[in-house]
């Protein structure tokens, strides 16, 4: 990616907030932390983020809830589940509610890593892919345009 991705990581554990925080501020991502879903969503509406790492289990809400309302306030970002709580039941949840990705605590940092590197560079080549087909479009319909014109003389 050519910019510094942002990430929003959302853990009602500050421990963890810290732990993850520094290992992706090191790793050279923009990090902001939210401590439940309401602080989440507020901070969403204002700011642009690349990426959400959101734990399964918030004081306010269920992370699938707040995933829910991220899809559809910010459908472009990534959504990462991060849950201490490993079921088949809440991973098939998750990814029905459109996570990207299902990750176990005690999180594994280079995996986590990993993984947000893998989701971000999907991101930034599906997003340069919609902007060269917005070129496309909008240089055939010039061309359609002048065609049209160019037959009304």
């Amino acid at each position: 990616m050519s910019e510094t991705a942002r990430i929003l990581l959302i853990d009602d554990d500050e421990a963890v907030r810290k732990t993850i925080s520094r290992a992706l501020k090191k790793a050279g991502y923009v990090v902001d932390t939210a401590e439940n879903g309401k602080e989440a969503i507020e901070k969403a509406e204002v700011a642009f983020y690349n990426l959400a790492l959101i734990d399964i289990r918030l004081p306010d809400m269920e992370g699938t809830k707040l995933l829910t309302a991220m899809k559809d306030g910010t459908p472009k970002m990534v959504k990462i589940i991060l849950t201490g709580y490993p079921a088949l039941q809440n991973a098939i949840e998750a990814v029905n509610k459109g996570a990207d990705s299902y990750i176990t605590k005690p999180v594994n940092i280079d995996e986590l890593l990993r993984v947000i590197k893998k989701h971000l560079e999907k991101q930034s080549r599906d997003s340069e892919f919609g902007e060269q087909k917005i070129n496309e479009f909008v240089e055939t319909r010039l061309k359609r345009l002048d065609t049209e014109e160019k037959a009304k003389e």
